[in-house]
C-alpha cells in the first residue's frame, strides 16, 4: 500500500462504502487481490512495503506494471510490483502463458465457427465451453492479430551475430483441400547476448524462393551481422542464406546422426553415433578434421553411405568451431529451440488442422511474444566477454567481406542464380 502498511479488514470496508455507486463484489476482489500481490513480494523481498530491515531484505521494489486481468467479476487492473534484481515477479494466482491459451482458445472457436473443427476440436469446445458467435471471434482475432503483427514487424537494432532458421509442418486448410504448410521461425542471438524471436512466417513450401523473402524480410526490418547461420540441411534455404545474408552455415550435428541413422543397420547406429560424437566434441576445427578423415575411415567398410555423406558435409558440420569455444555447445544444433517447437506442438495437436494460416500465425506468434519475454528477463544466454572476443577475433581478420553488408543488391545486379561468396568465419 502507499502508505507504506498493509490494508486491514476494516480499511477494506471503510473503502468501499465511502463510494456511494461502489460495485463491492468486483472492489472487494481488487483489494483481496492486491493485498495477496504485496504479500507475495514481501515474501520474496524479506520486508514489508516501506518496512526498513536491512539484515532480511533480498531485494528493492521498483515501480509498478499494469496488467489487466479478466474476471467473473470484470476486468481488474492489477498493479504487478517490479524489483530491482533477481528474477521478475509474477503473481502464482495467474497464468504466465495466459496469452497463448487465449490464442489456442480463439483457433478453436474459429475452427468451430467456420464448420472445419474435428471432433476432437469439438471435445474441447464441449470441454472448454468456447461457444461463441462469429462476430464475437473476429473481434478477439483481430486483437491478438494487432499484438502479432507489431510483435513480427517491430524493427531489428544492433547486431546479431548468430541465427537459427527452422520449420515445422502444420496442417492448414486451403479452400476444399488441407495442405501440409510450413511454419517457419528465426530466432537470433543479439550482440547484448540475449535470445530474441526475431521472425515468423507461414509458407506453401520450404522452397529456395520462400526462404530468401523471409530472409529478406528480416534484413528490411534491419537484421545486421550475421556471423552463423544454423538450420537443418535444406538445399533450398542453403542456397538462400549464401543469397541474401553471405555469412557460414552450420548444419545441426543432431539432425545430421538421425539422418546417418537411416543409412546404417539397426545394429550399427551405436557404433555411427558414438564415432560422430567424438567428431562433435574435440578440442578444435584441426583435430575435429582429423578425426573426420578417421571416422570415414572407420566406416567405410562397414557404413559407406555414411562415410560418403559424412566427408560431402565435413566442413558444414564443422563451421561452428571457427567461432569462440564457449559458443560451440550452442551453435552446432538447433537444439536450443526443441522445448519451443514442442509448445507450439503440443498447442497445435489440440487444434489439429488450422482454418487459415492466420490463425496458424496467431497461435504461434503469441506463444512466442511469451518466449521472447521470458528470453528477455532471463539471464543472458552468451557472456559479454564471448561476445568481446568473437569481435575482437573478427576485426583481426583482414580483406574479408563484412556479412553485414547488403547482399541483395548483389543479387540484385547479378540476376542469376550463383550464390553469392560466403564470407569465412576463421
Amino acid at each position: 500500500m502507499a502508505e507504506g502498511r498493509r490494508m486491514t479488514a476494516a480499511d477494506a470496508v471503510d473503502k468501499l462504502m465511502a463510494s456511494e455507486h461502489a460495485d463491492v463484489i468486483r472492489e472487494s476482489v481488487a483489494v483481496m487481490v492486491g493485498e495477496l500481490i504485496e504479500a507475495e513480494v514481501a515474501a520474496i523481498v524479506g520486508a514489508e512495503l516501506g518496512e526498513r530491515a536491512p539484515e532480511r531484505r533480498t531485494t528493492q521494489r521498483n515501480g509498478y506494471r499494469e496488467r489487466a486481468w479478466d474476471t467473473r467479476v470484470g476486468e481488474l487492473e492489477l498493479q504487478i510490483p517490479k524489483l530491482r534484481s533477481g528474477p521478475a515477479y509474477f503473481p502464482s494466482f495467474l497464468e504466465p502463458r495466459r496469452r497463448a491459451e487465449q490464442a489456442l482458445v480463439c483457433v478453436v472457436q474459429e475452427a468451430y465457427v467456420n464448420g472445419v473443427s474435428t471432433r476432437k476440436v469439438d471435445r474441447v469446445v464441449e470441454q472448454l465451453g468456447v461457444r461463441m458467435s462469429k462476430d464475437q471471434v473476429s473481434r478477439l482475432c483481430r486483437r491478438l492479430d494487432e499484438q502479432v503483427s507489431a510483435f513480427r514487424e517491430r524493427p531489428l537494432e544492433g547486431a546479431y551475430p548468430y541465427l537459427w532458421l527452422d520449420a515445422k509442418q502444420e496442417k492448414v486448410r486451403d479452400g476444399a483441400h488441407v495442405v501440409s504448410k510450413a511454419l517457419v521461425i528465426a530466432y537470433g542471438v543479439h550482440e547484448s547476448g540475449r535470445r530474441e524471436v526475431i521472425g515468423l512466417d507461414v509458407g506453401q513450401i520450404e522452397s529456395e524462393a520462400f526462404w530468401r523473402e523471409f530472409l529478406r524480410s528480416l534484413r528490411r526490418r534491419g537484421l545486421d551481422g550475421v556471423r552463423l547461420c544454423i538450420s537443418d540441411a535444406h538445399e533450398g534455404l542453403k542456397n538462400a542464406i549464401a543469397r541474401v545474408l553471405g555469412c557460414p552455415w552450420q548444419r545441426c550435428t543432431v539432425h545430421f546422426v538421425r539422418d546417418m541413422h537411416q543409412h546404417c543397420r539397426p545394429s550399427q547406429r551405436a557404433l555411427v553415433s558414438a564415432a560422430l560424437r567424438e567428431v562433435f566434441n574435440t578440442d578444435g576445427y584441426d583435430s575435429a578434421r582429423e578425426r573426420v578423415s578417421a571416422v570415414i575411415e572407420q566406416l567405410t567398410p562397414v557404413a559407406p553411405k555414411v562415410a560418403e555423406l559424412l566427408a560431402e558435409a565435413e566442413e558444414d558440420l564443422l563451421a561452428f568451431y571457427r567461432f569462440p569455444a564457449e559458443h560451440w555447445s550452442k551453435l552446432r544444433s538447433t537444439n536450443p529451440l526443441e522445448r519451443v517447437n514442442r509448445e507450439i506442438g503440443r498447442r497445435s495437436d489440440v487444434v489439429g488442422i488450422f482454418p487459415n494460416d492466420a490463425s496458424l500465425i496467431r497461435l504461434a506468434g503469441m506463444l512466442l511474444i511469451e518466449q521472447n519475454d521470458e528470453w528477455l528477463v532471463a539471464r543472458r544466454y552468451l557472456s559479454q566477454e564471448s561476445l568481446t572476443a568473437l569481435r575482437v577475433q573478427q576485426t583481426e581478420l583482414s580483406g574479408l567481406t563484412d556479412p553485414g553488408l547488403d547482399h541483395d543488391h548483389q543479387e540484385q545486379d547479378n540476376n542469376n542464380t550463383q550464390e553469392a561468396p560466403t564470407a569465412l568465419a576463421a
